[in-house]
């Protein structure tokens, strides 16, 4: 998918929106939220889910690996006045870990784009500080309809699948929720497609 192409465009998609605020409620639900800690979201496209937020949590460093995206982001800093959140190019295949350590990290329909899990959920670890907390968002293991032609992927996940990742990556307390179903046209028909959230504990 080419991200950069579609960033202008992106948060007219209701959907998106609605599955971005879908997201946030579950987390509030599941953690205590405060001005006190410091948060990073991984792969933040426009910032949808750090905009629903943005009000109960201090610094928020919103990376992407694409720059239209980050584009897009740092209009909607600018406008929103929201100048605790710093929009950041990162890309964690290539790039080298930030100095900087968190409280909290989440991301949103990122991980089935990576291809080593096992080592972004290590880098995460690393990154936050000791009992910080990792969100992650993502598909339930899907039949690969989801995406179009030609993406290499991961076709979601199996919960206790990634749970055992998660573990050997250092994590506990690793507990999972539906946070929403996404629903798509598929020919004459209209897809489900559920969506976990996992929260887990660096230990």
């Amino acid at each position: 998918m080419d991200f950069d192409a579609k960033a202008k465009e992106w948060d007219t998609d209701p959907v998106k929106r609605e599955r971005a605020t879908a997201v946030a409620a579950a987390m509030r639900n599941r953690l205590r939220l405060s001005p006190d800690l410091s948060a990073l979201e991984y792969g933040c496209g426009t910032g949808l889910l750090s905009f629903a937020l943005y009000r109960e949590l201090g610094s928020i460093t919103l990376t992407d690996s694409s720059t239209g995206m980050l584009a897009v982001l740092r209009e909607k800093i600018e406008a929103s006045g929201a100048h605790h959140l710093r929009p950041v190019r990162l890309d964690l295949v290539i790039d080298p870990l930030p100095a900087e350590r968190y409280d909290l990290i989440y991301t949103l329909m990122t991980l089935h784009h990576v291809s080593d899990v096992e080592r972004i959920l290590r880098d995460f670890h690393t990154l936050l500080r000791p009992e910080g907390v990792l969100c992650i968002a993502d598909l339930d293991r899907e039949d690969g309809s989801f995406h179009s032609a030609g993406f290499d992927g991961h076709p979601g996940f199996e919960r206790e699948e990634l749970r055992s990742t998660l573990a050997r990556a250092g994590f506990r307390e690793i507990r999972f929720e539906t946070c929403y179903v996404m629903r798509k046209p598929q020919g004459e028909e209209v897809r489900e497609y559920p969506l976990f959230l996992a929260v887990a504990v660096r230990a």
